[in-house]
């Protein structure tokens, strides 16, 4: 199991949450784990990566998968113009590579926003850690696991 895994199972266990991670096959874009979830597409939680323009901060969006990041909704959140984070930045703040980001079990904590479109459903998936793991979640509960504030910033 990897390390990037591993962190989102034992953030999940510290929670007391029971781990329902899943190997389905490529999760890389929220298509492709709505399919292999068999959910609606806005069940999936896109864990979307912006640096403060200034700052270099890290901020976090957690958005249902049909939806769009409006930068400058987010930027407007975040007190600053932000941009989209290189590859790097998400590495080494967060521990994961683009295309399996979870929302939790970051290497560093960050301000985070949840979009409230995801608040609508019983459930939701989102990446376990790598771009072939995902796991099941009330969305309540990872708002609260994730810190993250629910508010309006999609396009």
């Amino acid at each position: 199991m990897s390390k990037s895994l591993k962190r989102v199972r034992a953030a999940l266990e510290a929670a007391g949450i029971p781990p329902d991670i899943r190997e389905p096959g490529e999760t890389r874009t929220a298509e492709q784990a709505a399919a292999a979830a068999g959910c609606a597409l806005d069940q999936i939680v896109k864990s979307i990566i912006f640096q403060g323009h200034e700052s270099g901060r890290i901020c976090l969006f957690l958005t249902a998968g049909g939806n769009r990041v409006c930068a400058d909704k987010a930027s407007a959140l975040a007190g600053e113009a932000l941009d989209r984070a290189d590859a790097g930045a998400v590495r080494a703040a967060t521990g994961f590579a683009i295309g399996g980001v979870a929302p939790i079990g970051h290497l560093s904590p960050s301000p985070t926003w949840a979009d409230p479109r995801l608040l609508e459903f019983p459930q939701v998936w989102a990446a376990a850690g790598t771009p072939r793991h995902i796991f099941a979640i009330d969305p309540a509960r990872l708002v609260d696991l994730a810190g993250a504030q629910v508010a309006e910033f999609t396009a």
